[in-house]
């Protein structure tokens, strides 16, 4: 970029008229000493091969600038998930916006791991701990998300439909939206103070039964079952 501005804004002047100087007698005003006095000028040619070199160099910098930026701009308007990058201790392989069918997550520590949008069907996640791990608006299908920590895990808009939550701690977890849990096993799970919609409260407590292991709590009693 500093060699890009310099090839913008510095500009190379030649003046190719000689300056000349008089000398004046201060006895005698009209009576010069010298008359004339011509000063060296810079030989214009080279001024001239000097201002084409960096004029050629300046174009070659500008049209790579343009290239890379319009590459990079194509590479992530091809694949818009490259743009992000799945967080905590899983690296830097993308897990958000992706097509994770089937993934094998089990026993991982998965750390407010992004999964945004993602697409987890049968997906397993057994034993993970995923405290503070985003699933916002993710396709959970089918996955097999038991004995796995998901403290404070956002499963907003989520769907988790037919999938395994028996004995999972999801103690303080967002379910907000239209987030969906029909058909997902939940015994032994722990809802403690999961801000779940009264509708799927009260879906969830027709088969709710069973102790988490970890916290003790029974499932009824952490969804508020009547």
């Amino acid at each position: 970029m500093a060699i890009l501005s310099i090839c913008l804004c510095s500009k190379f002047s030649t003046n190719q008229n000689p300056k000349t100087i008089s000398f004046h007698n201060s006895a005698s005003p009209s009576k010069p000493i010298i008359s004339s006095l011509s000063l060296p000028t810079p030989r214009a040619p080279q001024v001239h091969q000097i201002q084409n070199h960096l004029s050629s160099l300046c174009e070659s910098i500008s049209k790579a600038s343009i290239l890379a930026v319009l590459s990079a701009s194509l590479v992530f308007a091809s694949n818009p998930a490259l743009a992000f990058k799945g967080g905590g201790p899983y690296g830097a392989e993308v897990t958000r916006g992706q097509d994770l069918t089937g993934k094998d997550f089990g026993g991982k520590t998965l750390i407010k791991q992004d999964f945004k949008t993602s697409i987890l069907r049968q997906a397993n996640f057994k034993g993970a701990k995923l405290l503070g791990a985003s699933f916002f608006d993710a396709d959970l299908t089918g996955a097999d998300l038991s004995d796995a920590d998901l403290r404070g895990a956002d499963f907003s808009l989520a769907n988790v439909t037919k999938a395994n939550l028996s004995n999972a701690n999801l103690e303080g977890a967002l379910a907000t939206g239209n987030t969906s849990f029909k058909g997902t096993i939940i015994t032994g799970a722990d809802f403690t103070d999961v801000p779940l919609r009264d509708d799927q409260r009260e879906y969830l407590c027709k088969f709710a039964d069973g102790l988490n292991p970890i916290t003790g709590n029974e499932t009824r009693e952490t969804l508020l079952c009547k």
